[in-house]
Order: C-alpha cells, then sequence, then structure tokens
C-alpha cells in the first residue's frame, strides 16, 4: 500500500512539474563536430523550439569516436528532461554491431522522440579526379587495387558502412581514411587528401553546385528531387545498391513521459514552420517528423537491417 501511494505522489509530482517545464536551459547533445549533418539541423530546429519553450536549447558539440562519446554522455545523463540528443545511426544501429565494448545499450538507454530526416548519400570526389562515372571510377580502382582512398566520419561512421557496401557490390579495394567527423573529412576531401567520400546531402550540396566537388551518384533506390540529374549508383554501374541516412532526437530512457510529450510537440512545430522548411529544402534535405512510438520502431527495424550487414561485410573495429 505505501508503494502504490507513494508511486501516485511521484506521478502526481511530475505531472504537476510538467506545467512548469523547462524551468531551465536544455541541452542538446551532437556526438559529431560543428559541421555535420547532426548539428545542422540541431542548430536549425532549436531557436524554433526554444521560442516555444521559453528556454535557450544549448548545443553541445561532443564529436568524437563515431559519435561514441556523445552518445555515452546522453546515455548516462540524468533522464530529467533537460538533455536530448540529436542523433544519427551510427551510434545508435551500427556502431553496437561493429565493437564488443559500447558502453551503452543502443535500445534500451534511450527513449525516441521523433525522426528528423532520412535521405539518401552523395558519392563525391574532386573535379579533377581521373573519373567521372561510377564505371570509371570501379575500373580505376580495379587497376589499381588499395591505391584509392576514402573518407568516413569514423570507423562504424553510417557513410563507413555504406562505402564498405560499395566496395563488396562494385568488387573493389578501397583504402579508408577514418577521421573525428563529417566535417574534417569534407575539409580533406575539399583539399585533395583523400579521393572519394560518401556524405548526406546538406554539407555538401553548397560545394556541389559551387564545382568544388563533382558528385558520382546518389545512393537511393531512384533519383533524388535535389539533384535529378544526378544518376543512382545503381544505375551508374553498381546494380541494387540503396543506403539511406537519418537524423532523429533521444532522451535519456526514463526521462518523464509529460516532458517527452511537450518536447515532441514543440519539436513538430518546429519542424512544420515554414521557415524551417525553407531551410530544409535549403539543405537539401526532407523532414519527415513522426511520433516516439514510431521512431522506436524504425530504430529496431534499422538496428537489425544493420547487424545483418556488418556480418555480411566481416566488419569489425577494436
Amino acid at each position: 500500500m505505501l508503494r502504490i501511494i507513494f508511486l501516485c505522489v511521484a506521478a502526481l509530482a511530475v505531472a504537476a512539474h510538467a506545467q512548469t517545464y523547462p524551468i531551465k536551459p536544455i541541452r542538446i547533445l551532437v556526438p559529431v563536430p560543428a559541421g555535420g549533418t547532426a548539428d545542422i539541423f540541431a542548430r536549425m530546429l532549436a531557436p524554433a523550439m526554444s521560442n516555444q519553450l521559453g528556454q535557450q536549447l544549448v548545443i553541445d558539440n561532443r564529436g568524437g569516436a563515431g559519435g561514441l562519446i556523445g552518445t555515452e554522455l546522453a546515455a548516462k545523463a540524468p533522464p530529467d528532461g533537460y538533455t536530448l540528443m540529436m542523433c544519427s545511426q551510427g551510434p545508435i544501429t551500427i556502431v553496437p554491431h561493429l565493437q564488443k565494448n559500447v558502453p551503452y545499450d543502443a535500445l534500451r538507454d534511450f527513449t525516441a522522440v521523433s525522426l528528423i530526416s532520412a535521405g539518401p548519400y552523395l558519392l563525391t570526389t574532386q573535379p579533377n579526379a581521373p573519373f567521372k562515372t561510377i564505371k570509371e571510377l570501379i575500373a580505376a580502382a580495379k587497376a589499381e587495387p588499395g591505391r584509392i582512398s576514402y573518407a568516413s566520419a569514423g570507423s562504424g561512421a553510417p557513410n563507413h558502412l555504406a562505402s564498405e557496401q560499395f566496395k563488396a557490390m562494385a568488387g573493389v579495394n578501397l583504402q579508408h581514411v577514418p577521421y573525428k567527423g563529417a566535417p574534417q573529412a569534407v575539409t580533406d576531401l575539399l583539399g585533395g587528401h583523400v579521393r572519394l567520400y560518401f556524405g548526406s546531402i546538406p554539407p555538401l550540396v553548397a560545394h556541389i553546385k559551387a564545382g568544388r566537388l563533382r558528385a558520382l551518384g546518389v545512393s537511393s533506390a531512384k533519383r533524388t528531387h535535389q539533384v535529378p540529374d544526378l544518376p543512382t549508383i545503381s544505375e551508374g554501374g553498381v546494380p541494387g545498391f540503396e543506403f539511406y541516412s537519418w537524423f532523429g532526437m533521444l532522451a535519456p530512457a526514463r526521462t518523464p513521459r509529460p516532458y517527452l510529450q511537450r518536447v515532441h510537440e514543440v519539436l513538430m512545430k518546429a519542424m512544420r514552420a515554414p521557415e524551417t522548411t525553407s531551410q530544409f529544402e535549403a539543405q537539401g534535405a526532407d523532414p519527415v517528423g513522426n511520433s516516439p512510438e514510431e521512431f522506436a520502431a524504425f530504430i529496431k527495424r534499422e538496428y537489425d537491417t544493420n547487424a545483418r550487414l556488418v556480418k555480411t561485410a566481416g566488419l569489425r573495429v577494436e
């Protein structure tokens, strides 16, 4: 009886506090350096969410180890509604299958808020690269096995898996060069220090339009409206190739449901605001937005799918 009374009192206390939540700034952990896609989305949405909540949303970039560092911080943060995380699929649905001692349980230590955006990758290179198409890239890679390098945002990052899938399906040997995050990878790609990079559209579209990078193909099953003239990688010479990146918002497990409902409510309004929609379009991204239950089910499907991909590719990061 005392336990029941205690639980009822605790529930009433949370409900009462939810009426005033939040009473202080909220931190959004971003497990990539500034300039990465997750960071771009967090900074796009934070102002509109702050206006609705009446409190500042503070972006806290904690990049490194393929997103592992920032994700561990989010998993171990107090579940009090004052820590959120803008994530990609890497540390949630890929890294746990690559490393033995991941310091969090990707499915149990987080609560889903919403899927933010999902879209294909672009396979990019320099304008002066000796290959201009996917078929020419494959021919060059087969002529000099292991000589052509590709960058990733870190071992276990989504674009690492996309690149390995491309290698396996194209039957080529490429050299992996991992970075601490996407911005550093793109910088070295622009500088010609690495030859190839799979990246989501937002950080790359301006460089492609300005002629600083060349896109060889898009990783979706069909051509994308952001770059309608660009063939898919499947069309270009790797039949059946398909890979997507996604970004979403999570909270530590056991965060009070009334707080999550409030965050979800303002997030949906922020994503659907005309000024935010135009920012997504300018970045070459499509906003999604769904329920916490739908996002949780999506994560579980991705988790299981990537487990099979990692096993098939024989990947392991020590």
